[in-house]
């Protein structure tokens, strides 16, 4: 799998979804190797877009069609700056990947992480996946040596916080607080996430 983020600042968050809907329509029939699309615009207004491929020459040559360009450029009127772009091919899913179903979607960006130290964590943590039936799949991709994105998909937000709040393990204590303590993470909230 191959994997594209875009994110920037929009000023018109329902322009920008209903291009995600013309993109679907009038685009996606010739994107060769297109997999799916998460998104969503936060509260404050910042759009994100996770695309996935098959594989890198896949999104390579899509980007080069010509409908793509038409696109973009229309798209490009609606953003509030310059747009960031991060690909990366190293994508590691959890508990089934991402899932059409959520009705909430966090967005974690996360820098200066160990790799090695957090998939310790994802493995203690599986046994106990069914107290969290809120959660219903995730996607992690790694954009560097010590920084990753990861795509945590909820049944609904409401749910999710409740999660949260609920009493952690004493085998995850001492792991959770390890995980707090590494590193940084920016919360991207998606409450009405865009799933193809």
């Amino acid at each position: 799998m191959f994997v594209q983020v875009m994110e920037c600042k929009t000023n018109d968050p329902a322009g920008f979804v209903e291009q995600g809907e013309r993109w679907q329509r009038e685009v996606r029939p010739g994107a060769i190797g297109y997999l799916g699309v998460t998104a969503g615009v936060t509260a404050d207004r910042r759009a994100i877009a996770v695309v996935r491929f098959e594989d890198e020459a896949s999104a390579r040559a899509n980007s080069e069609r010509p409908e793509q360009s038409a696109w973009f450029q229309e798209t490009s009127k609606l953003f509030d700056g310059e747009p960031t772009f991060t690909e990366s091919s190293d994508v590691t899913e959890w508990m089934g990947g991402g899932s059409d179903d959520a009705g909430f979607v966090q967005v974690m960006k996360s820098t200066g992480v160990d790799r090695a130290q957090m998939e310790r964590m994802d493995a203690a943590f599986a046994p106990f996946a069914d107290q969290r039936p809120d959660i219903i799949g995730g996607v992690r991709i790694w954009t560097g040596a010590d920084s990753c994105i990861d795509v945590a998909y909820f049944t609904s937000e409401a749910e999710a916080r409740k999660g949260e709040q609920a009493e952690i393990p004493d085998e995850l204590k001492e792991l959770m607080g390890e995980f707090q303590g590494m590193g940084d993470t920016e919360y991207l909230d998606l409450t009405d996430p865009i799933l193809r």
